[in-house]
């Protein structure tokens, strides 16, 4: 069956993958995402965490929604239109309907001009404001809906502010243009710690009260639980595990799940500083041999089978719109095809009471 644009969502990814090296200079192939299918519909609007260890596949992944690298094999598709395939017009849309937020806020700033300059641009981009006045007016709303002063902002250079400041200029220059979806990359990564709970907020709010899907990139599960509806955890590039943020957490299924899980500090009143704690956990074995054949996690897993170091393992729906790539599961749900992945990658959103 053809897929409309009115019915297509806003950005899908299908069967993608992406390799990296295997040219005439560089034999070795590292492969960052593996047939990783996802999609994002124009309503809801929804927060999905993305999640995973340093090396998982989340930048890649994110740079491929933005059309900054190009898939191996599969497609990314804006409003069901291959990225390669849009005209002047359609790129224009899908740069104004997917904004980004990167992780380090002071390399998106160029030090000789003040940070007026960053949120002046995307308005004189896409005509945003017929006058100086009516600019600034936006300039002043976007400042205040991510909680900053605008006349203690404006008129300073980058170097001038925090960084936490500096990261919620960039939120609200995101939200003067309004977009559909942000795909946010590690945002609060290289904020201190007391400014982390302000600007996850000030994301949330973009979702809740500016009807903007998010798409929020971290290594971080204490922040991926506090912000999103459902999550995707990812690991060597392959998905472990997707569903519902609350249940992924607080029941995990795959071993590699249960580790990131696991491996989150938990308060102890009873600790104190100079202490030791010591945490067992099995070294990676694979020597750099090539896993496309194998489950990725198999070296590490304590459930390790004969058939994990010989298959890749498929998505087994474990509940209604949850599933686990982990061959516990091959005789307690079925295994998802290619096709169904996105079942599972776009769980039901959570409704406030």
């Amino acid at each position: 069956m053809t897929t409309t644009l009115d019915s297509a969502p806003l950005i899908e990814a299908r069967r993608v993958s992406k390799i990296f090296g295997g040219g005439l200079l560089n034999k070795s192939r590292t492969v960052a995402l593996q047939e990783f299918s996802f999609s994002i519909a124009a309503s809801p609007p929804t927060v999905t965490a993305v999640v995973g260890e340093s090396g998982s596949g989340k930048t890649t992944l994110a740079r491929l929604l933005l059309g900054l690298i190009a898939p191996t094999t599969g497609e990314v598709r804006y409003r069901g239109k291959p990225l390669g395939q849009l005209n002047a017009t359609e790129r224009r849309g899908m740069l104004r309907d997917i904004q980004v937020i990167f992780q380090d806020p002071y390399e998106v700033y160029n030090p000789f001009y003040k940070v007026d300059h960053v949120l002046e641009t995307p308005i004189n981009e896409f005509h945003l404001a017929k006058s100086r006045e009516a600019a600034r007016s936006l300039i002043d709303d976007a400042l205040r809906a991510v909680g900053l002063r605008p006349d203690e902002t404006l008129g300073r250079y980058p170097h001038q502010l925090s960084g936490g400041q500096r990261q919620r200029i960039m939120i609200a220059r995101a939200l003067l243009i309004k977009p559909s979806i942000i795909v946010a990359d590690e945002p609060v990564s290289m904020v201190d710690a007391s400014l982390r709970a302000t600007i996850l907020d000030s994301l949330r709010a973009l979702n809740r009260e500016f009807g903007i899907s998010l798409v929020y990139i971290t290594h971080d599960l204490t922040t991926a639980y506090q912000i999103s509806d459902n999550i995707v955890v990812l690991y060597r590039g392959n998905v472990a595990e997707a569903g519902e943020v609350e249940r992924v957490v607080k029941q995990p299924q795959h071993p590699y799940t249960q580790l990131l899980v696991g491996s989150v500090p938990q308060p102890d009143p009873n600790k104190h500083w100079g202490e030791q704690t010591q945490v067992e956990a099995r070294a990676d074995e694979s020597n750099g041999h090539d896993l496309l054949s194998a489950c990725k996690f198999a070296d590490r897993c304590p459930h390790v089978m004969q058939i994990c170091r010989e298959s890749v393992p498929p998505i087994y729906r474990t509940q209604a719109a949850r599933g686990a790539a982990c061959f516990l599961y091959r005789d307690q749900g079925e295994a998802l095809s290619q096709d169904q992945l996105d079942e599972v990658l776009r769980p039901p959103v959570r409704v406030a009471p």
